[in-house]
């Protein structure tokens, strides 16, 4: 995998995750299941984003955490390492607030279960699923598959 493929296939998973940023969230050693939740993305930003959450959260804790991150089109697929850190940065807290945020809150940004989270990324394995005509003829006749024929992968690391 080359480093342009990996930058490529990053570039089209922030692009996807800008369409739809649902994503499920994971403490790492945590047996608690994972947590649907929605970042809040910053074009400028390529190594962290944001969660609205509250105190009482599972994964409020923070710490190493995961991400898995799938398009709304399935076609790019993403897992990501990271670590999930308290922002008290008052500039970010109100930057990405809005109506659908505040409505999960009774006291608005006054509401103390507030809180935000940064996830800073370490590492991600990201797929395109992009079947190949070859691939598909070996879908439909039951040929034994290789790596590419559905499509890319690559590793992309974020420090």
């Amino acid at each position: 995998m080359s480093s342009m493929h990996s930058n490529e296939l990053t570039t089209k998973m922030w692009k996807a995750m800008s369409a739809s940023p649902n994503l499920m969230l994971t403490l790492e050693g945590s047996a608690q299941h994972s947590e649907p939740m929605r970042a809040q993305l910053d074009k400028d930003a390529d190594n962290c984003f944001w969660f609205y959450t509250k105190k009482t959260n599972r994964v409020a804790s923070g710490g190493a955490a995961h991400v898995s991150f799938t398009s709304k089109d399935h076609g790019i697929f993403a897992s990501i390492k990271g670590t999930l850190l308290e922002e008290n940065n008052r500039q970010i807290i109100d930057k990405y607030w809005s109506n659908a945020v505040e409505s999960w809150y009774e006291k608005g940004r006054k509401d103390t279960q507030l809180l935000m989270l940064r996830f800073e990324l370490k590492e991600a394995e990201i797929w395109e699923a992009d079947p190949s005509i070859k691939g598909l003829f070996k879908l439909m006749t039951g040929k034994t598959m290789k790596e590419g024929d559905m499509g890319e992968q690559a590793k992309q690391s974020f420090s």
